[in-house]
């Protein structure tokens, strides 16, 4: 089955910071929400991030469903976009998810400004 030229696919775009502690991805968030923009996101995954993606500010680019592992995917495709989710515990550790751009199947596109 060819897909269609122009044809929207379901994608996501997402940001995290991964740490070793659910205390320290909690401390991570408080700054996020309580600094008000003068702590970014980014800022912080290059700050505090295991993650190789911490060195650009934690972005993880665009994925479809099922390219993530499923406790990190379903809150890529169910968090509201713009809004910080976590902690979120994986195998790899604990995650702070930013969800920024999606795409769903009816070809509504959702960002963050």
């Amino acid at each position: 089955f060819a897909s269609s030229p122009g044809r929207k696919v379901k994608k996501v775009e997402a940001s995290h910071i991964l740490v070793k502690s659910e205390a320290l991805a909690l401390e991570l968030k408080g700054q996020i929400m309580l600094d008000s923009g003068s702590t970014t996101f980014a800022d912080l995954a290059k700050q505090h991030s295991t993650c190789p993606s911490g060195k650009t500010g934690g972005s993880l680019g665009s994925f479809r469903p099922g390219q993530m592992v499923p406790a990190f995917d379903k809150v890529c495709w169910e968090a509201p976009v713009g809004v910080v989710q976590g902690p979120v515990q994986t195998q790899y550790g604990y995650h702070l998810i930013l969800v920024t751009h999606r795409t769903d199947p009816g070809n509504k596109v959702t960002k963050t400004e």
